[in-house]
């Protein structure tokens, strides 16, 4: 989540290691605290997880969780509280380890044992892939610190991180998980952090046209912004798969340059960027399902209080290629579609905060 105002580097970089690829991915990010800095516990996940499975008319079941941390917020190393709730709702996750304003993530790893320890196989196979860090690249750059967005991390320091994690996990059921990093676009779009591409498996984009003013950010221009951004991720990835780790538009919150954030203009960002290029496309975890994260203004949460109706209508057109719509009959307590069922045979049957 970030302002960008940065120069654009041009220029190609060098592929990480080719890797099988979950693909079709629909999902959320959840942070770790709620909005009064409340420590989410396993029920408020369970809520949330419950309530993304069960939204009214959604282009496919959105079942899957980007998390920031594999800490439970209040201790040093017990494992979040998340991986219960998604081994209830068998929701699949992008596990997070967070990186800025510290010097080891000693304490990350140690709870991701912890989870292993306790929910072993289980909750192993609902791992995707597993990020070290969060838009750390950006937040040390020029225009992070222009914009305040807080303490980050140079290249050397997260491909240091990611080496330990990989180390960390050899040998472990979570051995052949993926391991990516997740940054702003215009990190991946700068060829000093090449060697953190170098180093993954994967690339989680974080790509918002509202942030983006210095690219014309009109509402009438997003497509073309959004575009313009996800073109330079890709250009610089070269061979390295990118998945959309975050993207959304806020429905509620001061306005960015040209950029106004409205229902409406929320509800259109998910039909022209959500249904017309990701669903069912690119692995995608939208922001968001509900807001959580008290350091900015902008309300990205497309529910209000976790009702399964969304704010506006979900469903994208049939020539969109999005999958189809899900859960149409009337609201009910009956449990949440896909339970029971594993969550990449979930998505080929659709398709046929700490700190955030």
């Amino acid at each position: 989540m970030h302002f960008t105002r940065v120069p654009i580097v041009l220029g190609l970089s060098l592929c990480a290691a080719a890797q099988d690829m979950p693909e079709g991915i629909l999902g959320f990010n959840s942070g770790a605290t709620m909005t009064n800095n409340r420590p989410k516990v396993e029920s408020d996940f369970e809520d949330e997880f419950t309530t993304a499975q069960r939204l009214r008319g959604s282009p496919g079941v959105f079942n899957s969780v980007r998390l920031y941390t594999m800490i439970q917020a209040g201790t040093q190393t017990d494992p979040i509280t998340a991986f219960p709730a998604a081994i209830k709702t068998n929701t699949s996750m992008l596990l997070g380890i967070w990186c800025s304003g510290t010097t080891t993530i000693e304490n990350e790893l140690a709870a991701m044992n912890n989870a292993i320890e306790q929910y072993g196989q289980e909750w192993a196979d609902l791992v995707v892939a597993i990020s070290v860090g969060s838009e750390d690249l950006y937040r040390a750059s020029e225009s992070g610190v222009e914009n305040d967005a807080g303490p980050g991390q140079g290249p050397d320091t997260i491909v240091r991180f990611i080496r330990e994690t990989r180390d960390a996990i050899a040998d472990t059921i979570l051995a052949n998980k993926p391991v990516i990093h997740v940054d702003a676009w215009s990190a991946w779009a700068n060829s000093s952090n090449t060697d953190v591409i170098e180093n993954i498996d994967a690339i989680g984009t974080d790509l918002y046209p509202y942030y983006t003013d210095d690219l014309g950010n009109a509402f009438s221009n997003t497509t073309e912004v959004y575009d313009y951004i996800w073109n330079q991720t890709l250009r610089f990835a070269n061979d390295t798969p990118v998945w959309v780790t975050e993207t959304g538009h806020p429905h509620a919150g001061p306005d960015v340059g040209e950029s106004v954030a409205s229902v409406d203009n929320s509800a259109q960002y998910w039909q022209i960027v959500g249904c017309d290029r990701l669903f069912g496309r690119v692995n995608t975890w939208w922001y968001n399902l509900r807001d959580s994260n008290t350091a900015i203004e902008e309300k990205f949460g497309i529910t209000e209080d976790l009702s399964t109706t969304a704010r506006f209508n979900l469903t994208c057109p049939a020539d969109s290629g999005a999958p189809a719509a899900v859960n149409l009959g009337p609201e009910s307590d009956s449990s949440a579609p896909g339970a029971g069922i594993p969550w990449l045979f979930t998505v080929g049957l659709a398709a046929m905060m700490i700190w955030v």
